[in-house]
């Protein structure tokens, strides 16, 4: 995207420009921050199918206890996600 010059350019003009580049740089954060999420998502599917790297045997209440942590971190990026629990309108 090319720069205008602002002593020969009128204003709007120069806010329309500096408004495309602003959209421009929020649209590649958004995308980038999305890919950090899928990857994230991706990580967390993967330790699941190995249970967590937990072997039945040595499963003990310190294993749920973790998985309970898990789910209510995940819960509150669920409830506001999706507008429920205490981020129900």
């Amino acid at each position: 995207m090319t720069r205008l010059n602002p002593q020969t350019t009128p204003r709007h003009q120069l806010r329309a420009e500096k408004a495309a580049r602003n959209k421009e740089a929020a649209l590649n954060a958004f995308i980038g921050k999305k890919a950090e999420i899928d990857e994230m998502l991706v990580r967390l599917a993967s330790l699941s199918d190995e249970h967590f790297n937990s072997h039945p045997d040595d499963i003990n209440w310190g294993h749920v206890d973790t998985l309970e942590h898990y789910a209510s971190l995940l819960k509150r990026i669920t409830d506001s996600a999706f507008s429920e629990g205490e981020h129900a309108e």
